[in-house]
């Protein structure tokens, strides 16, 4: 399977990696700044890639089979939009767009022309995840009665500094929007993906040279019944935790780690064999990352040859981002915001 790569920064071995993994075809690298390819190619031992600037020649004149978009977030939907509308599968990273509006234009992109595409929410994919989500769908946890997650991580200066589009609203967004963003997909996925409504607030305290969030909290009310909270933060003096809890009538789980990848608590009143191994889940990673790209790059090549949409697909991604931007509308009108979101992105709220 023929494989492109467009964006060459900080995500980007993460993707060569899984690509490698599951016997790509690496064929082309894609970066406006050529001279970044290259040597992105050279320190992964990419072998003669065709190098690109401009993603639309790359997509025209390579059409690969599988392309992953891992650009700064604000070109995310323009890139995602272009390559379903030239009939090219893609994987693009999160946030998959950064509007409602931009999102569901590349949805309707997608369904015209018929491709595979799906969005970066790798830590579905950790085991203890996968383990959390099993006892949801078999009822172990009996009704839900709420869930939290905290993303309690650090971003310096010297990270914004990075690249000039970090922190901004129309192009990154803040914390929230790029380094909580998967924590507040899983927290959404395992309590129940229908949301009534959101509150929340947002604050910049420690980061002034950014536009953006550095700390966000908001409450959230499930059509099913159940309300969930959200702490995200890159104020903390060094990366210190993404947990992920879920409580029912019949059972509490809480997973930790950097990603929620570990299993700190699991307690059901129906003790089963397996639950004894379960407490014990603890998936080593290089990152915070997390091991979730293999996984998701198997799944989406096997959706390719199967003809079939992802594990973690275009739904999911606005699903994810709907929430942050509620939050944001929320932040910037003092109200509790009613879903679904219809007519909202991130640059609002520069108004």
């Amino acid at each position: 399977m023929r494989y492109a790569l467009i964006g060459c920064g900080r995500v980007a071995p993460s993707h060569i990696k899984a690509a490698k993994e599951n016997n790509l075809s690496i064929v082309a690298l894609c970066d406006i700044d050529i001279a970044k390819a290259e040597a992105f190619a050279e320190k992964n031992s990419i072998e003669n890639p065709l190098i690109f600037s401009d993603y639309k020649k790359l997509v025209d004149e390579v059409k690969p089979d599988f392309v992953a978009i891992a650009t700064e977030s604000g070109v995310h939907g323009e890139i995602a939009e272009y390559c379903a509308l030239q009939g090219v599968n893609f994987l693009v990273e999160k946030p998959m767009a950064m509007g409602i509006c931009e999102a569901d234009r590349v949805i309707a992109a997608a369904k015209k022309t018929g491709v595979v595409a799906g969005v970066c929410h790798q830590n579905r994919f950790n085991i203890a995840v996968q383990e959390l989500k099993r006892a949801i769908d078999c009822n172990r946890f009996g009704r839900l009665s709420h869930g939290s997650v905290h993303i309690r991580w650090c971003r310096k200066e010297d990270y914004y500094k990075q690249d000039s589009w970090r922190g901004k609203y129309a192009s990154d967004g803040g914390a929230l929007m790029n380094q909580c963003i998967h924590g507040i997909d899983l927290l959404r996925w395992v309590m129940g993906d229908e949301v009534e409504s959101v509150y929340g607030s947002t604050r910049n305290l420690q980061h002034p040279y950014i536009e953006a969030e550095d700390i966000g909290v908001a409450v959230v009310n499930f059509k099913n019944g159940a309300v969930a909270t959200i702490e995200g933060t890159v104020n903390t003096l060094d990366n210190l935790e993404e947990t992920l809890c879920v409580f029912g009538e019949y059972g509490m789980v809480r997973l930790g780690g950097m990603n929620a990848s570990t299993v700190d608590v699991w307690d059901f009143k129906d003790e089963e064999a397996a639950d004894e191994d379960r407490r014990f889940i603890e998936e080593k990673a290089p990152n915070v990352y997390g091991n979730g790209h293999t996984s998701l790059y198997l799944d989406f090549v096997n959706a390719i040859n199967e003809g079939r949409q992802p594990y973690v697909d275009l739904a999911a991604g606005k699903n994810a981002l709907e929430i942050v931007l509620a939050i944001y509308k929320s932040q910037k009108t003092g109200e509790k915001v009613k879903l679904p979101l219809t007519d909202f992105k991130s640059s609002d709220m520069l108004e």
